[in-house]
């Protein structure tokens, strides 16, 4: 079994594949003052309640946007399940070649989402990614990694509308029953909703005319990705999974030099 971790700033997403196949997934809260004990007790618990022998654990690799966290993360992979992690970085083989400026700069969660979207769909593609912050990243029909857009979070901005505007309340992100509001609430629900569906569809389409390339696919993934690609007229595939996806795939692709 192989155990991919991806820290994200909000959560920690983890998935243990038995091969191709996921067999249990998690996510807890992205906590930065969690010692290396409290870390490990927890995976060691979730793996007891799934009823798996993390004993079973071959290998861990891990995608971290979160540097501080890494100390006591590492730390207690190897206190608790006995083995050193693959981290994704600078010279791990990905497949994906990255024309960014500083190709440094690109997050490691990024470039796992960008190697699972082209070994499962191919390019040309856009990768929506609906996490703290919401990112699009652009991928050629030879697997090049062009570079992206970065946008403020859903959740973020929804936050910042609800701290700074003294007689807005705080709100569940749903999909509200229509566009014009009657009250405060489905006002702002509206405004969010339908804001960032009009985001996403306005900056694929300017994405898509940059590219130049045809069928280009547009693939979502993170917390609100299903819920945005309801309404969104770009979108064509919503896939949860993806950044875990992209740890297998490297996983597999470096495995002999680990």
């Amino acid at each position: 079994m192989i155990l991919g971790i991806d820290v994200g700033n909000t959560n920690i997403a983890l998935g243990v594949y038995q091969g191709r196949k996921l067999l249990h997934h998690w996510r807890f809260a992205a906590d930065r003052n969690r010692t290396s004990d409290e870390i490990g007790m927890m995976m060691i618990s979730l793996f007891n309640i799934a009823k798996l022998d993390y004993e079973q654990i071959e290998a861990v690799i891990i995608a971290s946007v979160v540097p501080p966290m890494m100390y006591s993360l590492e730390h207690a992979i190897r206190k608790y399940l006995k083995k050193k992690a693959m981290v994704v970085g600078p010279g791990t083989k990905t497949g994906i070649n990255i024309k960014y400026e500083n190709p440094r700069e690109v997050g490691a969660d990024k470039i796992a989402n960008a190697v699972a979207v082209y070994e499962l769909y191919g390019g040309p593609a856009i990768i929506v990614d609906f996490g703290t912050a919401t990112t699009f990243c652009a991928l050629s029909s030879k697997g090049e990694y062009l570079g992206g857009v970065i946008c403020p979070g859903i959740k973020i901005s929804s936050e910042a509308l609800f701290q700074k505007a003294a007689k807005l309340t705080k709100i569940e992100l749903v999909k509200p029953e229509s566009v014009l509001g009657r009250n405060i609430v489905s006002s702002m629900q509206s405004g969010i909703y339908y804001g960032y569906v009009g985001q996403v569809d306005y900056i694929v389409e300017k994405l898509k005319a940059e590219l130049n390339e045809d069928n280009i696919k547009v693939i979502a993934t993170g917390g609100m990705a299903r819920l945005i690609a309801g309404e969104s007229r770009t979108i064509d595939e919503v896939n949860g999974f993806l950044t875990l996806e992209g740890l297998r795939i490297i996983y597999e692709r470096n495995r002999e030099r680990y």
